[in-house]
């Protein structure tokens, strides 16, 4: 492993302690709190523990942090499983759970109180906030900080007995009310909540908050790099604290990076659940939510999500990443792995009056331009056809590229027609377009020499089968959406979904199978919805367009 090429400053960290002996094997962890769905910051989180762990050959825990049951769920444990496995990665052993570490957590603040290094406290929140000072003002020591340890030991006893209520009493380590980190004047490492756990039960009506819990979590598992985002780099001096102060056998160490700030993107799971809450989305996993889980129901890969966050680096630095590199990371992908297919969005029905009535030429083409491993797909040609609306004009410049009255366009991978005339209502509106095809152009060009201008894409209206598409943009038009003054509820993109009820599709896309990708041409990335989809009725969600169109 000495010779393992260190790529960021975590990787240099970790082959340095492996060459100098410090540590034997590397031991890292993804420590998810269970009161939401993955996140694609979380997605990063796990791609650096998970991947330290494989690039080292260590091993990785997953591991929630389930301290704080008013606001978990087994939903959300079950979730964030499924979220990782799809991601690719795999945990070391069982999962693992604070919970099972409650007793031990106890038994250790037990100690702190037995040592004199923690007391039980009977101010207020309101009360305590007062006593705590403010960053330029020191705090003042707690009228309770003095009880002598053998009544602090009676009342732990009984908070932890149920003999108070919520709010009543507190366990805080004794620290410095002085110091100039707020984290290190006296924190809370026990607090009452009579509240059932998802794990627990009622064995316990008092929980240990997350700080007094990470560190002595890590040194139970034997975590040797124990990795966060830069938000805890204040909470280290605490970290820290707590193993020098406890007979533990195992001393981790906290590391921290840049976590991952995505423009036009909301990460707070408090704001995401009032998008859930509000009806905003239609749920943790509406494919316009930054959540692995909306992500994945997108038609996002997860190669696409490891190489976004391979390509944005692991650094101390703070930053905001172009949401627009998370949209080149998936088009790369799909445009080299997903197959091509017909989608007309907007049809207009397309009469050839020329081609035999009942006739079913059925046509081979590639699944894809360049992958023959990928095969081939057949496609049905027949007198009338659907083409998207916006790819007829009576009359247009030269500019224009499509079909034209009197002008000629290939039919993707069929023949090249010429447009005769319209078919109008009383309101003058197209209702179809009659047109002729030229012999002999399935994969030749016309031999009069007269080129058609362009290429457009098309669906049989016989042998085609009807869809729904949801065409989906970015839920918030702000680039950084709740920033400042702004409320983020208020910068909803208006245009963030548009579902399409009657879109025709080539046969063989009826054929699909749930969450798999395809290349609608000249219309975009799509996928099978994972729940929604079947051949009787088949559901698309688009993914993202050819190109990004965001700001032109």
């Amino acid at each position: 492993m000495e010779n393992t090429p260190a790529a960021n400053f975590l990787q240099t960290i970790v082959a340095q302690d492996l060459a100098q002996g410090r540590v034997a094997q590397v031991v890292t962890r993804f420590p998810p709190e269970p009161n939401g769905y993955l996140h694609i910051g979380h997605a990063k989180s796990i791609s650096v523990n998970f991947g330290l762990a494989e690039t080292f050959g260590g091993r990785c825990n997953l591991r929630f942090d389930d301290t704080n049951p008013e606001k978990e769920s087994q939903e959300f444990i079950e979730a964030i499983q499924q979220d990782v496995r799809w991601l690719g990665y795999t945990w070391d052993g069982e999962v693992r759970f604070a919970s099972a570490y409650f007793q031990q957590l106890y038994n250790w603040a037990v100690y702190l109180v037995e040592q004199g290094h923690a007391y039980v406290c009977d101010l207020t929140a309101e009360q305590a906030r007062e006593y705590r000072g403010t960053l330029t003002e020191p705090g003042s020591n707690s009228p309770f900080r003095d009880r002598p340890v053998q009544e602090n030991l009676d009342l732990l006893a009984g908070m932890k007995a149920g003999d108070f209520d919520e709010g009543e009493k507190v366990l805080r380590a004794k620290i410095d009310m002085a110091a100039p980190n707020m984290n290190l004047r006296d924190p809370i490492l026990y607090r009452i909540r009579k509240v059932s756990h998802h794990q627990t039960g009622n064995d316990w009506v008092i929980y240990p908050t997350y700080d007094f819990a990470h560190g002595q979590e890590d040194a139970i598992e034997a975590v040797t790099h124990s990795i966060c985002t830069l938000e805890f780099e204040d909470h280290r001096p605490l970290y820290d604290w707590f193993i020098e102060h406890l007979p533990l056998t195992s001393r981790p160490h906290q590391y921290e990076f840049g976590g991952l700030n995505l423009s036009y993107t909301i990460t707070s799971k408090r704001k995401l659940k009032q998008l859930v809450d509000e009806g905003v989305v239609s749920g943790w996993d509406d494919p316009r939510m930054p959540t692995v889980s909306g992500m994945r129901r997108r038609g996002y890969t997860p190669a696409a999500i490891r190489k976004f966050c391979d390509m944005i680096g692991t650094t101390r630095g703070e930053g905001v990443v172009d949401v627009a590199m998370l949209e080149f990371a998936i088009r790369e992908d799909l445009n080299e792995n997903a197959p091509r297919a017909m989608c007309v969005l907007d049809p207009l029905k397309l009469v050839l009056t020329d081609y035999p009535q009942g006739q079913v030429e059925e046509l081979t083409v590639p699944a894809h331009p360049s992958r023959e491993e990928l095969g081939q797909r057949i496609v049905p040609f027949t007198r009338e056809l659907y083409i998207d609306r916006d790819d007829f004009r009576e009359a247009a410049n030269k500019k224009y590229k499509r079909l034209v009255l009197g002008k000629r366009v290939r039919l993707r991978n069929g023949y090249v027609i010429e447009a005769d005339e319209v078919v109008k209502d009383d309101q003058d509106n197209i209702l179809a377009v009659h047109a002729h095809t030229i012999p002999n152009t399935v994969g030749n060009d016309p031999e009069d020499g007269i080129k058609p201008k362009g290429v457009i894409h098309w669906v049989s209206a016989t042998e085609g089968v009807q869809a729904t598409v949801r065409v989906y943009d970015r839920l918030f038009n702000q680039e950084s959406p709740g920033v400042g003054d702004g409320d983020f509820m208020k910068q909803i993109n208006p245009e963030s979904l548009h579902v399409v009820e009657q879109a025709w599709i080539e046969p063989s896309l009826a054929r699909a199978v749930p969450e798999q990708n395809f290349q609608f041409e000249r219309e975009g990335y799509f996928v099978a919805d994972r729940y929604d989809y079947n051949a009787e009725k088949p559901v698309f969600n688009k993914t993202i367009g050819l190109r990004d169109t965001w700001n032109n």
